[in-house]
């Protein structure tokens, strides 16, 4: 954020210019800052994420069928089945289906 403003600054003024440097060396900070803070963070990204989740069930879960999370459908499969508008977790997966009860 602070590079955009270094570089907003830099118009012909010698008051520009010491706002463009200044900017400039406020900027590696921000940096640091930013790189400390995430870097040791694991990556949260795949079905994996899912589990623990709450589903609205979109087509009949006897004993496959569809769930919507956060917007997306996933194929799904229940032992116990489920109905249309029913809200289901997420316990498990086997490839890209969900296991939900």
């Amino acid at each position: 954020m602070l590079l955009v403003v270094a570089f907003v600054l830099l118009l012909p003024s010698p008051w520009n210019v010491f706002g463009f440097v200044a900017g400039l060396v406020l900027f590696v900070p921000e940096v640091a800052f930013w790189n400390r803070r995430v870097r040791h963070k694991p990556v949260e990204s795949g079905a994996e994420t899912l589990i623990g989740a709450k589903a609205v069930v979109v087509s009949p879960l006897h004993p496959m069928g569809q769930v919507r999370i956060d917007g997306e459908i996933w194929e799904a499969r229940s032992e116990n089945g489920a109905d249309p508008g029913e809200t289901v977790t997420v316990v498990g997966r086997d490839r890209l289906t969900l296991l939900v009860s």
